[in-house]
């Protein structure tokens, strides 16, 4: 490899490695802002945060991201204010903070999407830089009133132990000696080779208990294959219930002593030190060179070209198979077709562990979408002067990269809309009987080969006869159709382009643009979305979205003696029907499916095919019903052949945009078949039907 292509494999290694500490950034302050509502934070939380950006700084300085380093060195400046007492964590604070967390991402993109170097580009995001970083410096000097104490409070501390605790470490001690608590020198001795393990269960143990002022080396040792350390614990929990939580450490308890107490404080029991044999976790563990992390970086481009091996491997799969049957047709070919069958069979199982592990690899939770969203919830609530609480569950659950990248616009612009048109203004909501704090509730969870997201806020719900007002006004339905329409399909407007229930456009919404782009990019996720909603309560919108694209499984069907495969991404469900189950409602055919009015497409009719007298319209077809974000469709086909993983290929450039064809696939056995696009249909469909209606 060429030096300049070491040099940008090490900058995409430092742009993903600052992507993590900013979103680990990202979620801290989200807990300082949820904490701060609440009348208090963790302080450990805050040093986190000035930890991150430390390190954000050197190795941005490292690789030569200057705007980075400079930005970093000004906010880390502000967090060692603000986790010093020196700055209030105030709403503006937070605001720059979570500000920056957005400069930070854009300084990433510049240099991730190779615009770095462009005049413009460079120049724009120079003033950004340049516009935060003297914010930055405004708040970080506006430093608090200083209250002057007794030196802690008549607490006698070592003079051992004060010469060495940081600045930091010493304002800790004054802040929990402000507010009352108790302070404790826990005392543990752990082997050298399982110090990391034993720190951490300690840390785990004291962490439920107060605050971990310090760790000090002691001047103790009973062995040298032994490390004793000194905790400093500040904590409101009386002394036998802190000796209690850290008795399987095997550490020592003592209270600090007050100088106006004149009894000694109370002392833990001497618990016997274990030995250095007793004190390890493995027999016979070595020190080791080996890596702790179990982890790497793998470009997702690299998997993608995984993944299509693996979807070529199931092709020749579906190869063999037609080779298989043939044999297993000629009864002198016996023998040979069961040992055929047999390795198809191992093949078959391997191939499957492969594809699930490459899927596996894929999978990321959608908590790094939603992290996001409590950034944008706090902003658009800030500027809309509106009180919002998000709830979030299943921020766990698992989807395919690409998927949750592609999921982050939709969610943001179901974001606007909860909090611009759902959620009331405080004193409408207090009108109302309804808290003065808003609340949207945003889940995940895992349903078969699908992943449901639901959104749903506790607002004023959706109006649907304002809805149909406005596709009346603009011409999208006309009044008769109007006056039949039902609430599903009104409240299906909102997804077209330009309706609106707000009357006055703003910089957060109103231009009925917003859910027209959750619709488009859910559908080219081959995703659906279904609306509910109670005027007056609020609305949910969910969302089920495939949880890859990576591999398409498809349908295989037949229609006029033609073969075609459907992705099954989008398919909810196949039945048998007849001529008495359809029925035509303005020159459309339809069904009725489970109470609700099912559309029907012909494929037969629609790509014009011509049947043979060897290929008749059966009385009994099948109907493939496929959904597209919020519509469903029936196609009426004469067979369903099974499932098939399959590649899709282009159909090149002279038969590129075909209508009603995403592209072509090999099935096995040099058959080839066209594969349907779902989306393009199901548009075509509505559209068509949406034209008639105007």
């Amino acid at each position: 490899m060429s030096v300049d292509g070491l040099q940008d494999k090490a900058l995409q290694e430092f742009l993903s490695e600052a992507q993590e500490i900013l979103d680990a950034l990202n979620r801290n302050l989200l807990i300082l802002d949820e904490g701060r509502r609440e009348g208090g934070f963790d302080p450990e939380v805050l040093n986190e945060a000035f930890r991150a950006v430390h390190s954000l700084k050197g190795l941005s300085g490292l690789f030569g991201v200057n705007r980075m380093t400079s930005l970093s060195h000004n906010l880390e400046n502000l967090l060692d204010s603000l986790r010093l007492g020196r700055v209030e964590l105030t709403p503006e604070a937070l605001d720059l903070l979570f500000e920056a967390v957005a400069v930070f991402h854009r300084i990433i993109s510049h240099h991730a999407d190779g615009t770095a170097g462009e005049a413009s580009q460079d120049h724009e995001l120079e003033r950004a830089v340049e516009g935060l970083i003297g914010r930055l410096d405004v708040v970080a000097l506006r430093s608090r009133p200083q209250v002057k104490e007794a030196p802690f409070g008549g607490w006698q501390l070592d003079p051992s132990v004060l010469s060495v605790l940081t600045e930091y470490e010493e304002h800790r001690l004054h802040e929990n000696i402000r507010a009352g608590r108790f302070l404790y020198r826990v005392h543990c001795a752990f082997d050298l080779m399982t110090i990391d393990r034993g720190l951490e269960r300690l840390k785990g143990e004291l962490k439920p208990l107060g605050e971990v002022i310090t760790y000090l080396p002691s001047t103790e040792s009973a062995s040298e294959n032994q490390i004793e350390l000194d905790v400093i614990l500040g904590s409101s929990r009386p002394l036998d219930e802190v000796v209690s939580a850290v008795a399987p450490s095997n550490a020592l308890v003592v209270m600090m002593p007050r100088g106006e107490v004149s009894a000694p404080a109370p002392v833990a029991p001497a618990t016997p030190r274990p030995s250095s044999a007793e004190m390890l976790v493995d027999d016979g563990a070595e020190v080791s060179l080996k890596s702790v992390s179990q982890t790497v970086r793998v470009d997702i481009r690299k998997l993608d070209t995984l993944m299509n091996v693996v979807g070529e491997l199931a092709i020749a799969r579906a190869g063999l198979q037609s080779v298989l049957d043939v044999l297993k047709s000629d009864a002198k070919q016996a023998l040979l077709a069961r040992s055929m069958q047999q390795e198809l069979r191992a093949f078959s199982r391997r191939l499957d562990e492969l594809q699930s592990g490459i899927l596996e690899v894929r999978m990321v939770p959608l908590g790094q979408v939603f992290d996001k969203l409590s950034r944008v919830v706090r902003k658009i609530s800030r500027d809309a002067k509106k009180e919002i609480r998000l709830q979030i569950a299943g921020a766990d659950t698992e989807l395919d990269k690409l998927i949750v990248e592609e999921l982050s616009d939709p969610l943001m612009h179901v974001m606007r809309n909860c909090i611009d048109h759902g959620i009331e203004n405080p004193a409408t909501r207090l009108a109302r009987g309804k808290p003065e704090v808003g609340t949207i509730k945003v889940s995940a969870q895992q349903r078969g080969n699908h992943v449901v997201v639901t959104v749903e806020d506790d607002g004023a719900g959706v109006d649907a006869k304002k809805l149909i007002d406005r596709a009346v006004a603009r011409g999208l339905l006309d009044a008769g159709a109007a006056a039949e329409i039902g609430e599903r399909e009104a409240l299906n407007l909102m997804f077209l382009p330009g309706v609106s229930t707000k009357d006055v456009a703003d910089t957060v919404s109103g231009r009925g643009v917003g859910m027209d782009v959750v619709k488009t990019n859910i559908a080219r996720l081959s995703g659906l979305i279904d609306v509910e909603t109670t005027l007056g309560r609020g609305t949910r919108l969910t969302m089920t979205l495939p949880i890859t694209l990576a591999i398409i499984q498809a349908l295989v069907i037949r229609v006029a003696g033609r073969t075609y495969a459907i992705p099954l991404n989008s398919v909810l469900e196949s039945l048998l029907s007849t001529a008495n189950d359809i029925a035509t409602i303005e020159r459309r055919e339809v069904m009725t499916l489970r109470g609700s009015t099912l559309p029907l497409l012909r494929l037969d009719k629609l790509f014009d095919l011509e049947r043979t007298v060897e290929e008749p319209r059966r009385a009994r077809q099948f109907v493939v019903v496929v959904g597209l974000a919020q519509h469903r469709v029936g196609l009426l086909v004469d067979e369903m052949l099974g499932r098939q993983d399959i590649v899709v290929k282009s159909l090149g450039r002279f038969l590129e945009g075909l209508p009603g064809v995403a592209g072509a696939t090999e099935l096995g056995g040099k058959k080839t078949a066209l594969v349907l696009d779902v989306a393009q249909l199901v548009e075509e469909s509505f559209s068509s039907r949406a034209g008639e209606a105007a």
